[in-house]
C-alpha cells in the first residue's frame, strides 16, 4: 500500500474515545439549557420520557429506598441526590431517564421496563444489600447499566440474626414469651433441645453461610456444609465437611440456609426434598424466602417430617395475615430482619454509596454483579493491564483495512503465574471494548462487552502461554490477533498471516512491544505513529524533524528491525495528532514505504 493511501485511510478514521477501565458517567451539555418532554411506549403502556439538559455538571442518583444518612452524605458529596420512597413502577419509570444511578434495598422491583425507560442514561443500580433477585440483571447488561451490590457489610449481622433464631427455635423462646405474657407458665410444654454434639447443614457456604458455620463450632455442633461452588481448603479451615446435597439432607438434626435465589434453587427445599431429610429435622431460613416451597413446609410441619422451622424470609413479604405458615405453632417467624442491626444498616449504606460514586466516576468495582467478579486486591493488580488490554484492542482494530470484516480475534497472555491464577475476563472485557468501540457507535464497558461481541458475531478465543520465572506480576505480555483480513498497515501482518500487535507493561506504563513480526517499545500514553521502511541513517531524523515543525511533541521512537539495512519498523509516540499535511511530508520520505496513525 502507498503511502498517500495510507493516510486517506487513517484520516478517515473515527476519534476513540476517552479510554477508561470501566463505565463512567458522562454530561454531555449544551450552551444553554433546554427540557423536553416526550414519551415512549413500553408494552402498550407509555411512560413521560423526560429530557433534561442543564449547566449542572453533577449526575443524578435517585435513592428509591431508605438509606442509611453515612451513605447519603457521601452520595451528595458527589452527585444530586433525590431520596423519593415508596415509588409506583410506574412512577420509577417516569423518573429514571432523569437519573444516572439507582439505588434500592429488596423492596423495589428493578425490571426491564426500568432500563427501557431510562433512554440508556441510567448506568449502575446500587443494591443495599447482597441479593439481587429484585434487579433485571440480564436486561442491565444489555442496556450497558453495572449493577454493583453491598455483600460485606451485613454480613455478620445475617450470620448472628441466623444464630439467633438457631437457639431460640431450639429453646422454644419466642413461644414461651408469647405463652407467659398471656398469663400462663407451661414449663413442661416448651422443652426443648441441645445443639451440642447436633449436627447442622449449611446449605451455601459463601461469607453468610461461612460465618455462621464458624458460630455454630463455637457451640459444640458437628457442621457440615452443601455448596458447589465452595473451595475445599476453606471449608476445612474451620472445620468443615463439604458433603453433597442428598447427604447433607439426610444427616442433618438442624439446615440452615443460605443460598441464593437463583431459577436452579427456587423452591429446592419441597415435598421431595423434604421426604429425604431426617424425620424432627430443623429447618433456619435468612437467605431467601423462594427457595423454600411454603406449603410444601406446611405439610412437613404437620406430618412430622420438620419438628420446627425458625424463618426471616418469605415469598411474598409481607407474607399475608391468614398464612398457615406463618400462624403455624411450630414456626418462628422475623420480618427479615437479618441486615437489621444499626452498624450493619449504617455499613452496608456505606458500602453502596462508595460503590456506586466509585462506578460513576469510571473506577473498577469489587461488587459488580454483572460484570467480571474479582476481589479489590485483584483489581488492584490488574489496573495497568487492563489500559494496555484495551488499547491492545483499538490498535489492532485500527490496522484492520477499510472493508474487512472483523469476525474474530485470539488473545494470548504470557505469564508465568498457573492457569488456575490468573482471571483473565476482566482483560478479555477490556480487549472486547478497544476493538468494538472504534469502529461502531456502541458504548462498550465491563457490563456489556461478552454481551455485544455475541451480538456482534465476534469470537473471542484465549489462549495461556506458562513462562519460566516469577509469577511476581500477573502478566508479562498481552498478544491480541486478528485472523482473516487485510492490513491497512502490512508490517503488522505475522508470518502466520494475521494482524498482530503485542504490549507490556513497564513502571506501571503500558508498552506496545511488537507490530507483526517487528520488536519495537514504544509508551501508550499517547498516540503513535507506523511507518514502515528501508533502515538507514538519518530516518529517526528526518520523521522528528516534520513533527518537530509542527510543534508536535514526540514522546517515544523505536525501531525494530530484520537486519541492518533491511526491512524496519519505526514506531513513534506522539502527544498531539499530526495535520494531514504532516503527515503527507512523512510519507514522501523516500526510504519510507507506508505508514499509519494510530488515534488512542
Amino acid at each position: 500500500m502507498s503511502a498517500s493511501a495510507s493516510s486517506t485511510m487513517l484520516l478517515s478514521s473515527k476519534p476513540s474515545r476517552a479510554s477508561r477501565a470501566s463505565l463512567s458517567w458522562k454530561n454531555h451539555l449544551s450552551s444553554t439549557s433546554a427540557f423536553n418532554i416526550s414519551s415512549i411506549s413500553l408494552r402498550h403502556r407509555r411512560y413521560p420520557r423526560f429530557i433534561v439538559l442543564s449547566m449542572d455538571a453533577k449526575p443524578t442518583v435517585l435513592v428509591a429506598e431508605k438509606l442509611g444518612e453515612a451513605g447519603l452524605k457521601l452520595l451528595k458529596e458527589f452527585a444530586n441526590v433525590d431520596c423519593s420512597y415508596n415509588l409506583s413502577p410506574e412512577e420509577l419509570c417516569t423518573k429514571i431517564s432523569l437519573c444516572d444511578a439507582l439505588v434500592v434495598r429488596s423492596g423495589t422491583k428493578v425490571s426491564r421496563e426500568i432500563f427501557e425507560s431510562s433512554g440508556g442514561r441510567l448506568k449502575v443500580v446500587g443494591r443495599a444489600g447482597v441479593g439481587i433477585d429484585n434487579v433485571d440483571l440480564a436486561a442491565a447488561t444489555e442496556h450497558g447499566c453495572l449493577v454493583v451490590n453491598a455483600p460485606t457489610a451485613n454480613t455478620v449481622a445475617a450470620a448472628e440474626h441466623g444464630i439467633a433464631l438457631l437457639t431460640a427455635m431450639a429453646r422454644n423462646v419466642a413461644q414461651a414469651d408469647a405463652s407467659i405474657k398471656a398469663g400462663k407458665w407451661l414449663r413442661n410444654k416448651y422443652v426443648g433441645v441441645s445443639l451440642v454434639g447436633k449436627t447442622l447443614a449449611v446449605m451455601g457456604f459463601g461469607k453468610v453461610g461461612s460465618e455462621v458455620a464458624r458460630r455454630a463450632k463455637g457451640l459444640g455442633m458437628h457442621v457440615i456444609a452443601h455448596d458447589p461452588y465452595a473451595p475445599a481448603d476453606r471449608a476445612r479451615a474451620i472445620g468443615v465437611e463439604l458433603v453433597s446435597f442428598d447427604e447433607a439432607l439426610a444427616s442433618a438434626d438442624f439446615i440452615s440456609l443460605h443460598m441464593p435465589l437463583t431459577p436452579a434453587t427456587k423452591k429446592i427445599l419441597n415435598d421431595e426434598t423434604f421426604a429425604k431429610m431426617k424425620k424432627g429435622v430443623r429447618i433456619v431460613n435468612v437467605a431467601r424466602g423462594g427457595v423454600i416451597d411454603e406449603d410444601a413446609l406446611v405439610r412437613a410441619l404437620d406430618a412430622g417430617i420438620v419438628a420446627q422451622a425458625a424463618l426471616d424470609v418469605f415469598t411474598v413479604e409481607p407474607p399475608p395475615k391468614d398464612s398457615k405458615l406463618i400462624q403455624h405453632e411450630n414456626v418462628t417467624a422475623t420480618p427479615h430482619l437479618g441486615a437489621s442491626t444499626t452498624e450493619a444498616q449504617e455499613g452496608v449504606a456505606i458500602e453502596v454509596a462508595e460503590a456506586v460514586v466509585g462506578a460513576l466516576k469510571g473506577e473498577l468495582s469489587a461488587t459488580a454483579v454483572n460484570a467480571p467478579m474479582l476481589p479489590a486486591e485483584v483489581l488492584s493488580e490488574l489496573k495497568p493491564f487492563v489500559v494496555l488490554a484495551e488499547k491492545l484492542g483499538r490498535l489492532a482494530v485500527q490496522l484492520v483495512a477499510g472493508g474487512s470484516g472483523v469476525k474474530s480475534v485470539k488473545v494470548s497472555y504470557g505469564s508465568a503465574r498457573a492457569p488456575d491464577d490468573l482471571d483473565t475476563r476482566l482483560l478479555r472485557a477490556m480487549i472486547i471494548k478497544g476493538v468494538i468501540e472504534p469502529i461502531s457507535s456502541v458504548f462498550i464497558n465491563l457490563v456489556n462487552a461478552d454481551f455485544t461481541a455475541k451480538q456482534r458475531g465476534l469470537q473471542i478465543s484465549e489462549e495461556r502461554i506458562l513462562l519460566d520465572g516469577s509469577p511476581e506480576s500477573p502478566v508479562e505480555f498481552i498478544q491480541v490477533q486478528i485472523a482473516n483480513v487485510e492490513s491497512k498497515f502490512a508490517s503488522a501482518i505475522s508470518d502466520s498471516g494475521e494482524i498482530r500487535v503485542e504490549g507490556r507493561v513497564k513502571d506501571g506504563v503500558p508498552h506496545l512491544t511488537k507490530v507483526g513480526s517487528f520488536e519495537v517499545d514504544v509508551s501508550l500514553e499517547g498516540s503513535i505513529i507506523l511507518c514502515s521502511q528501508v533502515d538507514q541513517p538519518g530516518m529517526i531524523g528526518k520523521v522528528g524533524s516534520v513533527l518537530g515543525e509542527e510543534n508536535v511533541n514526540v514522546s517515544f521512537m523505536t525501531v525494530g528491525r530484520i537486519a541492518p539495512r533491511k526491512q524496519a519498523v519505526m514506531a513513534i509516540g506522539v502527544d498531539e495528532q499530526p495535520s494531514k499535511e504532516s503527515l503527507k511530508r512523512i510519507g514522501e520520505i523516500p526510504a519510507i514505504q507506508e505508514f499509519v496513525y494510530l488515534g488512542l
